[in-house]
């Protein structure tokens, strides 16, 4: 396995990234679940 050293100030911006990331995957994946049990509303547009 190779290393690189990077600042840790890089490596946390990388890192809540990726926490940012996982949070809106199961965010969406809750909503693909709410759409195919049918829970969903008439999208208006004001």
């Amino acid at each position: 396995m190779k290393t690189i050293t990077i600042p840790l100030e890089d490596y946390n911006k990388m890192k809540e990234a990726s926490e940012v990331d996982e949070e809106l995957v199961n965010k969406i994946k809750r909503s693909l679940e709410n759409i195919k049990e049918g829970k969903i509303k008439e999208w208006v547009d004001n």
